[in-house]
C-alpha cells in the first residue's frame, strides 16, 4: 500500500507545483549577461504573456509519469526500510529516507534532464517556430541516440548527491514535527497539521540541498542546440561563481519555497490518509508518523498511539 499511496500523492504534487518548477529551471539557467527575467514574479508574468498560461505546464508530461512512480518508490522503500531497521527513531527516519533517494535517482535522473530541456524549449514564444523535442520520450531518444547512455544521465552525479540528503532531511523533519504536533484520527485540525508537517519538511529538504540543484540544472541544460560549457560539475561550480558570484547558488529559490510548501503537502497529507484510513480508523494510526514496525509497532500500540 506504500507504493501505492505514494504514487496518488507524487500525481497531486505534480499538478500542484509544475509551474513553480517551470520558473525556478527558467531562473536557474538564465544567461547573467542577457538575463530575460527580474526575479520570481517577473518569470511567471513573461512566461504567461508570451506563452499562454500552458507555458507554465511545458514538459509536465515527464514528471507526470516519472514522479508518480518516484513517489511510488520513495514511500515504498522508506517504509520497507524502516520495517528492516525495526526502530522507529529520528535517524533512522534519516536512513530510510537517504536510500529511498539513492534508489529513486536511476529514474528522478532522465525524468528531470527531459522536463528541464522541454522546460526551457522556445523560451519567450507563444507558439514555438522550431522546437527540438516533440515530447519528454523523444527528447530522450534524441539524446540517447547523439549521447549514448551516458548523456541521458547527464546529472546522475549531482542528484544523487542532493537526493541523498535530501529525502533523508525530508523524512526527519516530517518526522520531528508530526511527533511535535501530534495528531489523531479524531483530530479536527489532523489535516491541517499534516499539511504543515508536509510543506516544512519540503522546506526543509530543499534548504538543505539547493545549491546542487542549480549545479544540476546548468549540467542537464548544457549541450542544448549542441554547444556545451562545462566539462565537469566542478568547472560548473568555478565558472558560475567567477561570473555570478556565490548569489548564484540562490538563484530561483523563492519560486523553489513558494512550490516547496503546497506540493509537499499536498504529497504528504495525500500519503499518510490513504495509508491510514486504508488500515481503517480503529486500527489506524494515532499520530502522523510514517513507517512502524515489528516488535516495536507492538510496542507502540501497547505503550502510546502507533505510528504510519
Amino acid at each position: 500500500m506504500d507504493f501505492v499511496a505514494g504514487c496518488i500523492g507524487g500525481a497531486a504534487g505534480v499538478l500542484v507545483g509544475h509551474p513553480f518548477d517551470t520558473v525556478k529551471v527558467r531562473l536557474q539557467v538564465q544567461s547573467v549577461d542577457k538575463p530575460l527575467y527580474r526575479g520570481t514574479f517577473h518569470c511567471f508574468q513573461s512566461i504567461i504573456r508570451q506563452e499562454t498560461l500552458f507555458g507554465l505546464y511545458k514538459g509536465i508530461g515527464s514528471p507526470m509519469m516519472g514522479l508518480t512512480f518516484i513517489n511510488a518508490i520513495v514511500f515504498g522503500v522508506q517504509g520497507n526500510t524502516m520495517r528492516l531497521l525495526g526502530h522507529d527513531t529520528p535517524m533512522n527516519q534519516f536512513l530510510a529516507g537517504a536510500a529511498a533517494g539513492t534508489i529513486q535517482c536511476v529514474i528522478c535522473c532522465p525524468m528531470e534532464l527531459a522536463k528541464t530541456r522541454l522546460q526551457l524549449q522556445g523560451t519567450g514564444e507563444k507558439k514555438s517556430s522550431r522546437k527540438l523535442y516533440k515530447n519528454s520520450l523523444d527528447c530522450l531518444v534524441r539524446i540517447y541516440n547523439r549521447e549514448g547512455l551516458r548523456g541521458v544521465n547527464r546529472g546522475m552525479v549531482t542528484t544523487l548527491i542532493r537526493e541523498m540528503p535530501g529525502f533523508g532531511v525530508y523524512f526527519l523533519a516530517y518526522d520531528v514535527l508530526t511527533r511535535g504536533l501530534g495528531c489523531e484520527p479524531d483530530d479536527r485540525f489532523m489535516i491541517p497539521k499534516l499539511l504543515f508537517a508536509g510543506g516544512m519538511a519540503g522546506i526543509a529538504s530543499w534548504l538543505s540541498t539547493y545549491p546542487v540543484d542549480v549545479i544540476k540544472s546548468r549540467l542537464q541544460a548544457d549541450g542544448m542546440g549542441g554547444v556545451y560549457r562545462y566539462s565537469s560539475i566542478a568547472d560548473c561550480v568555478r565558472q558560475s561563481v567567477r561570473r555570478e558570484g556565490y548569489m548564484v547558488f540562490t538563484r530561483g529559490l523563492t519560486s523553489t519555497l513558494l512550490r516547496a510548501f503546497p506540493v509537499n503537502a499536498a504529497t504528504f497529507a495525500t500519503v499518510t490518509l490513504i495509508l491510514m484510513y486504508s488500515r481503517g480508523e480503529g486500527q489506524g494510526p494515532k499520530d502522523c508518523e510514517l513507517a512502524p514496525t515489528g516488535h516495536q509497532a507492538q510496542l507502540q500500540q501497547q505503550a502510546h498511539p502507533s505510528s504510519l
